[in-house]
């Protein structure tokens, strides 16, 4: 099937049925004019050619930020966010390797014992991510909900479809990206993470980070952004901007929830802008309109 007519149809499962390819296939997204692009990115290295950071000893004592990337030029401002406090890291047991050390199986494993915070005496089990374990596309959701508390998967049922909608948009099957969450464990309810369980499974999501070394972040909701980016904005203000995290300066992008798009249909076409994003930034996309 052809890259036209493929996407063609994702489009239309995401219901965005009035556009119309123009672009051949491989040609790079321009991002909208009012779009904050990350300085020199199409200078980007190969992933895998970024040296591993040093000094990093304790993920622990160093939480999710974003830092900033060195300018290339005057165009196109990084957005970088301040750090916020968090709550107290948890302490190692006596005679357990730090998480920053952890291969994966052996990170998998701690997150499936982990009793740092309530909210393992509530879960089934613990959802520590699927997916390609050397992506390019790192996607970073929020929390479980029943559905994922039940399967041990992030992003299933209708939300999960449609997702799954919107990575076969950008050309990438669902096991062809690494998909996690902010926490590992569902809130009771389905509210909203508290700081101290954000805390608790954010040295879990740095080792994910290190580990698969992503060319690109997509952080998927308002937790999720909020949470990476040390922000209180709004997905709507944080969205249409390339973001940095960490030292390496990964660029994020920000944009709704698939259950918010759910309760949103019209929000959908700001969604598809922001998967243009995320194509250019990874140098393969095609332009719609």
């Amino acid at each position: 099937m052809g890259d036209r007519l493929r996407r063609r149809q994702y489009l239309e499962a995401m219901g965005i049925q009035t556009w119309s390819l123009r672009a051949s296939a491989g040609a790079v997204v321009a991002p909208p004019p009012s779009a904050q692009v990350v300085a020199g990115g199409a200078e980007l290295e190969a992933k895998r050619s970024v040296p591993a950071v040093q000094g990093q000893a304790s993920l622990a004592n160093r939480p999710l930020q974003a830092q900033p990337r060195p300018a290339a030029g005057a165009a196109g401002a990084v957005s970088v966010a301040t750090p916020a406090a968090v709550g107290p890291a948890p302490t190692q047991p006596a005679g357990k390797a730090p998480v920053e050390q952890l291969e994966w199986a052996a990170l998998e494993a701690r997150v499936a014992s982990c009793r740092a915070c309530g909210l393992h005496q509530t879960r089934t089990q613990a959802v520590f991510g699927v997916g390609d374990r050397n992506a390019n596309l790192l996607v970073i959701g929020e929390a479980p909900g029943a559905d994922e508390d039940r399967q041990g998967e992030p992003f299933v049922g209708r939300a999960g479809q449609l997702l799954n909608a919107m990575l076969f948009a950008m050309g990438f099957r669902r096991e062809q990206v690494f998909i996690a969450n902010i926490l590992k464990c569902r809130p009771p309810g389905n509210r909203d993470p508290r700081a101290e369980e954000a805390a608790h499974c954010e040295p879990f999501l740095l080792r994910q980070v290190e580990l698969v070394r992503p060319t690109v972040i997509l952080a998927v909701g308002r937790i999720s952004a909020q949470n990476l980016l040390r922000s209180s904005d709004t997905v709507g203000r944080l969205r249409g901007r390339v973001h940095a995290f960490g030292s390496r300066g990964i660029p994020v992008v920000v944009t709704y929830h698939p259950a918010y798009l759910l309760r949103s249909p019209d929000q959908k076409p700001k969604a598809w802008q922001d998967l243009q994003r995320v194509m250019q930034l990874l140098g393969a996309g095609s332009t719609a309109c």
